[in-house]
């Protein structure tokens, strides 16, 4: 897993192998590996801090959502759902290298007019923003940006 930087969360053990040139990660929510790309090195991250940090159940965290929108089959990197299955958290995350702003907000935003999750979270591993939809608009948490 070297190569891949130091994220802005707290330290994690992951299972990891070496398939030909390809490192697979254990992602123990769906029970399978998967090729560890930075996108998904930074999934792992928040799902260890969102159930360890944060005590949310791994029962409750899916990854990988399916979002209708617009009849095109969309997917959100990770929700997390309450009792009844309701989404009270969207997650978008991006690789490192990629920065937050205008285009990762509006992903976000489209995701959650379907599914009207209360918070929305966007992280590239490095820099993480929260808002929580509240009276109608999204409400800046923790020093989330403008990002209009």
């Amino acid at each position: 897993m070297s190569g891949l930087p130091k994220l802005n969360f707290p330290a994690i053990r992951l299972r990891a192998r070496r398939c030909g040139d390809v490192v697979e990660v254990w992602d123990s929510l769906r029970g399978v590996y998967l090729v560890l790309t930075p996108e998904e090195w930074v999934r792992q991250h928040l799902i260890a801090y969102l159930t360890t940090q944060c005590g949310v159940a791994p029962m409750r965290v899916v990854e990988e959502y399916a979002v209708p929108l617009n009849g095109q089959p969309q997917r959100a990197d990770v929700v997390v759902v309450g009792d009844r299955g309701e989404p009270l958290l969207l997650a978008e995350c991006k690789a490192p290298n990629v920065a937050i702003g205008r285009h990762t907000l509006a992903q976000a935003v489209r995701y959650n007019s379907v599914l009207q999750a209360r918070y929305v979270v966007l992280t590239n591993g490095l820099r993480h923003y929260c808002c929580e939809w509240c009276d109608g608009q999204y409400v800046r948490l923790d020093g989330f940006p403008d990002l209009s």
